[in-house]
């Protein structure tokens, strides 16, 4: 897109949140972003705008505008019943040359991650993938902040000249606005765009894959665990305390690439972005590429053999001794408490 001019700053700025709701009772991206939007809008006076396109629709117009979007831009077409990337990207398109948006935010979904960067390429503006945070700058600019060098260290990013200002966010990396049923929003209902490029890729159907649906991002107990388990052995044994708190087991980065456990519970910049009620953090030493993704835990509980940790300055409630030991203690007790 061209630079800003005179017209557009005249105009209110309008933070744009793409709706995903696709799998919306497990994937709660985009409500997270919403909330963020709220926050940002407020520092740049901006309204939330929330972009649904599909058929039958109505249901997801009032979460989002119950989640807190001023404005709602709603296509509802039986063309749309289906998800095509070209025919979404021509419409997000045009919808964006028209009204301008200062900031557009996806998220960093499979989905977030095919679509964003076509979409930036066809706005000729810039894009930060997998953002760990966003704030606004002194100067009003949308700060995205992403993991660099193999999540080794954190870039703040900006995007100066160019309109709008794109990112993609993790899942779970902000929280969502409690559901308020008192909220209204301005819904502008859009007839189907003319001239949609005809999709190259035809669905014949399409069956959603049998997986866990409770996920790392979403579980209220987490059972964490870093080098200070000692061995795979050990690690292991977090399993079966998980299981007895009914909550997941999460990993660090040295510990996933140890092989004690699977990437895809990995917590931190490179991993998942946790949002638990309890977190329990054993052996953690909290280097930053790990407590990146700690923000949004309610109550910490660190073990740790090193008083100076970073995790037990962070914690509510911090142990100095050894994680195995502590692990094997509240196995048998909990054990204990159950038998009774």
């Amino acid at each position: 897109m061209k630079k800003k001019n005179s017209m557009t700053t005249n105009r209110r700025k309008s933070i744009w949140v793409f709706g995903d709701y696709r799998n919306y009772y497990q994937n709660r991206v985009t409500l997270q972003l919403i909330a963020r939007a709220v926050a940002l809008a407020k520092t740049i006076n901006a309204e939330v705008c929330a972009l649904i396109f599909g058929h039958e629709i109505d249901e997801w117009i009032m979460e989002y505008t119950a989640h807190g979007a001023d404005r709602i831009l709603a296509i509802d077409d039986p063309a749309l019943k289906s998800y095509s990337t070209e025919k979404y990207l021509a419409i997000i398109e045009r919808l964006a040359r028209e009204r301008d948006p200062e900031i557009i935010l996806i998220g960093a979904t499979d989905f977030g991650r095919e679509f964003a960067p076509r979409l930036a390429k066809r706005l000729k503006t810039g894009l930060s993938a997998d953002c760990v945070g966003l704030d606004i700058t002194e100067d009003g600019l949308l700060l995205q902040i992403a993991p660099s060098f193999g999540g080794n260290m954190l870039a703040e990013i900006v995007t100066e000249f160019h309109r709008p200002q794109m990112a993609t966010v993790r899942p779970g990396t902000f929280k969502e606005i409690p559901h308020d049923y008192e909220r209204t929003a301005i819904v502008e209902r859009l007839p189907l765009m003319k001239g949609l490029p005809k999709p190259r890729v035809r669905l014949i159907e399409y069956e959603r894959s049998v997986e866990k649906e409770h996920t790392i991002e979403n579980a209220s107990v987490i059972v964490c665990g870093g080098r200070g388990m000692g061995n795979k052995e050990k690690f292991k044994k977090l399993q079966e305390l998980a299981r007895l708190l009914g909550g997941d087991v999460g990993a660090t980065r040295p510990v996933v690439y140890a092989g004690w456990a699977e990437h895809n519970v990995l917590v931190g910049q490179a991993g998942k972005h946790i949002k638990p009620k309890i977190l329990f953090s054993f052996g953690i030493s909290g280097a930053i590429q790990h407590t990146a993704g700690l923000g949004e835990a309610d109550f910490i509980v660190a073990i740790n053999k090193n008083p100076q940790a970073t995790m037990l300055k962070m914690a509510d409630v911090a142990i100095v001794g050894d994680a195995s030991d502590v692990v094997n203690n509240l196995i048998k007790e909990l054990k204990k408490r159950i038998r009774e």
